[in-house]
């Protein structure tokens, strides 16, 4: 394969496809695959205080998105991808797309290979990235929402050939996709309890470690976390008190 081949052309030739494309239900398998394996990883990272599975993992990723630059054919999560799905019908999508937005992942990736397998250096800002990262996997997997696709789609500033969910195709929505007014309703008070109870377990729970003290201070106002470090010198100070008697 030439270099203008390399460019132009990615996945396979499918009858009835102008373009090479690519079965999504193999991406969103693998996307779900390495989210699941991410999850457990800050689990065990958590759990156990073990590092080594978070390297292994990283560094399992970072293969991985290199395979897939160049082909989608041996890359290992999309072959486990592929096994899961072997018996559901295949739902195509243009390659390049999904090619640009696995080589961001790519980049990504990179110097995460840097921070925390060739040599551990953990804060709080590149945890955020590999959350970055786990969201992106969640949505490619939950909802067929590929992030690095829109991208592609504005950078080259038109409509790529068979996006993913059929999301460049313009048509009207089907009945079964419109929300009716109680749906409407029960959408939002959803949407706005499931945002409480996160405010209210960062706002009220106490962190155990700097990664929860931090998104604990987050969510907190100038005025409480005053008055939440107030209590706290109180509370030392009570202690000390209580020491000396």
């Amino acid at each position: 394969m030439n270099f203008k081949n390399f460019l132009t052309t990615y996945g396979e030739h499918v009858s009835g496809y102008d373009v090479t494309v690519i079965n999504e239900r193999e991406a969103r398998a693998a996307a779900g695959i390495l989210f699941m394996l991410g999850m457990i990883v800050i689990f065990v990272g958590i759990g156990y205080g073990h590092v080594i599975a978070a390297r292994v993992y990283l560094a399992f990723m970072f293969i991985d998105f290199t395979f897939r630059m160049f082909s989608p054919t041996y890359s290992p999560s999309l072959l486990l991808g592929k096994f899961v799905v072997r018996n559901q019908e295949p739902e195509y999508t243009g390659g390049l797309q999904k090619r640009f937005a696995w080589t961001l992942g790519w980049f990504v990736s990179l110097p995460m290979m840097w921070w925390f397998v060739v040599h551990w250096d953990i804060t709080f800002y590149k945890v955020l990235i590999c959350v970055f990262c786990l969201t992106l996997m969640f949505l490619e997997a939950a909802f067929s929402i590929c992030v690095g696709c829109m991208i592609y789609k504005m950078i080259i500033r038109e409509d790529p050939q068979h996006c993913p969910g059929g999301v460049c195709n313009i048509k009207q929505k089907d009945p079964i996709q419109i929300f009716n007014p109680v749906q409407k309703i029960i959408a939002i008070f959803t949407f706005i309890g499931l945002l409480a109870g996160i405010y209210l377990f960062l706002a009220k729970t106490e962190s155990k470690t700097f990664f929860g003290e931090f998104l604990h201070e987050m969510v907190l106002t100038k005025s409480q976390l005053k008055i939440e470090k107030e209590k706290k010198l109180d509370a030392a100070f009570e202690n000390d008190l209580d020491d000396d008697f």
